[in-house]
């Protein structure tokens, strides 16, 4: 749960310098805990280690500024708490079974289910439903105290005094504004003018104004890398809108109203704060391409797989993702597929089902990544595979059936089947190894299987029991069935 200096490079510097933190807090004993925290211990004046950190320090100088450091120390006290709370729930469970326990409460509500089970059932799906939501509020507070330290980091950045409240974000702060070409883009738009792309990068905007959303004719809608914190619901109203792109902003949610875009070819969301998808987003069919990576996904929404049928690419690394929705396996056109630096703990028993997939990263999932489905080997279009630095011990045997794959990484691999003589001979040696115990393990179970019935071949009861059949066959045939039947008798007696 310590975060990571990718993402939070100013959390990671500050808790670096605070062992006590780091190494662990004491569980909570009651949420008495949480409204009286423990004063935040002094943070080390120590240099940086490492060359993450001086270049960190380099990039910006205010970070070592005394009154900062007091401020981000304060704020850490808050995530400490948020933190230790989480520990004591426990591990959140899968978005899948959250949404399957809250349609089960609603259809009791209903009064549609019957049964002297249900009850019981109740019981456990309002637990799931009760542990998710508290681990959603803890989030919250986490989240609330990461922006407070990013408030900090700004300040730092402009070289300002840090206030001992933590420093509130003045109104002045970056331009922020709709500068004078967003203006000219509205003012033509207006007068009936076609305009086809609106690019607004690099502007350090605080909002989109919502008349953006009556461009009728706009195609392009690139507002990458500025300070967006949300997005107005009036951008549903781009019906013919094939590209958005809003990466490298704020945002932690996205409008339900992205769904109305059923021409969106391409969207990307990269390297914001969003904590889920919507679950509109899976009406948006024509996309191709989606980048959620960089983000603190927790989950996809569960039936993503299902509407987006002709998704080609998608990249979701850089979650906090633990496992995929099964109806990711429904995405027969995808044939690229990031999920690298997430905490999956496995993959849907159906992902055989993506045989276009061509290039697969599931690499850095690290100690939850353990093993593959057996249905692994049916992904006959897989040429590039990264499985490094996971748990994996061994490959499944249908590995062998990859015959397109020409690119393999297993580093970092704790792996007994291939061992590590085979795997240093490259791919090839890999697929040819795992292809022969394959086909050694088919032997081994056609010669389970004549052996399992060797004995009733050679026991003299079932020879003499199946002699006894055939005879009976031939009497009824030539003297009927009256006659066969009495035989049959003597011949039971005579046994």
């Amino acid at each position: 749960m310590d975060p990571s200096p990718n993402s939070h490079p100013i959390l990671s510097y500050v808790l670096s310098r605070l062992p006590s933190i780091m190494t662990g807090s004491p569980r909570l004993s009651s949420p008495h805990d949480l409204e009286q925290p423990p004063p935040p211990p002094s943070p080390s004046p120590r240099a940086p280690s490492g060359p993450a950190e001086f270049e960190l320090v380099e990039r910006m100088p205010g970070l070592r500024h005394p009154s900062v450091l007091r401020s981000l120390t304060r704020a850490v006290a808050d995530i400490t708490c948020a933190r230790d709370a989480l520990r004591h729930l426990g591990p959140r469970r899968d978005h899948e079974l959250v949404d399957s326990a809250r349609a089960f409460l609603l259809s009791h509500s209903h009064g549609n289910l019957v049964g002297l089970d249900i009850e019981e059932k109740v019981v456990e799906s309002q637990e799931v439903v009760r542990l998710d939501e508290e681990h959603e509020a803890y989030g919250v507070l986490l989240r609330e105290a990461e922006e407070k330290l990013e408030r900090v980091y700004r300040m730092a950045m402009h070289g300002r005094d840090v206030a001992e409240g933590g420093g509130k974000r003045r109104e002045d702060e970056g331009s922020g504004g709709v500068d004078e070409e967003v203006v000219r883009l509205l003012k033509q738009a207006e007068e009936g003018r076609v305009v086809e792309q609106v690019r607004l990068a690099d502007r350090q905007l605080l909002h989109l104004p919502e008349p953006l959303g009556r461009i009728r004719g706009l195609l392009v809608l690139d507002v990458s890398r500025n300070q967006l914190q949300a997005v107005p619901d009036a951008i549903g109203g781009l019906q013919h809108l094939e590209q958005l792109r809003l990466a490298s902003n704020v945002l932690v949610s996205l409008p339900d109203s992205i769904g109305l875009l059923s021409n969106l070819k391409v969207l990307d969301v990269s390297g914001n704060k969003l904590r889920s998808l919507p679950d509109s987003i899976s009406r948006c069919r024509s996309l191709v391409e989606l980048d959620a990576s960089c983000n603190v996904l927790a989950y996809l929404p569960t039936g993503i797989g299902y509407e987006l049928v002709n998704l080609q690419k998608l990249w979701v690394h850089l979650n906090k993702l633990r496992s995929l929705p099964s109806s990711i396996c429904e995405m027969r056109s995808l044939r690229i597929l990031d999920v690298h630096f997430n905490e999956l703990r496995g993959l849907p028993s159906s992902f055989g089902k993506l045989v276009a997939l061509e290039s697969l990263n599931l690499s850095s999932n690290f100690s939850d990544m353990r093993d593959l489905p057996a249905s692994f080997g049916d992904l006959v279009g897989l040429r590039e595979l990264d499985l490094s630095n996971n748990q994996i011990h061994a490959l499944p045997d249908c590995f062998g059936r990859l015959e397109r794959l020409e690119r393999l990484c297993l580093d970092q691999n704790p792996l007994v089947v291939p061992p590590m003589e085979v795997v240093a001979k490259g791919v090839g040696a890999v697929r040819e190894y795992m292809d022969k115990r394959l086909q050694a393990e088919e032997e081994r179970r056609k010669s389970a299987a004549v052996a399992a019935e060797s004995p009733k071949a050679s026991s003299p009861i079932a020879w003499l029991s199946r002699s006894v059949s055939s005879l009976s066959t031939w009497v009824s045939d030539v003297t009927g069935p009256e006659k066969a039947a009495e035989d049959d008798k003597f011949l039971e007696q005579e046994l």
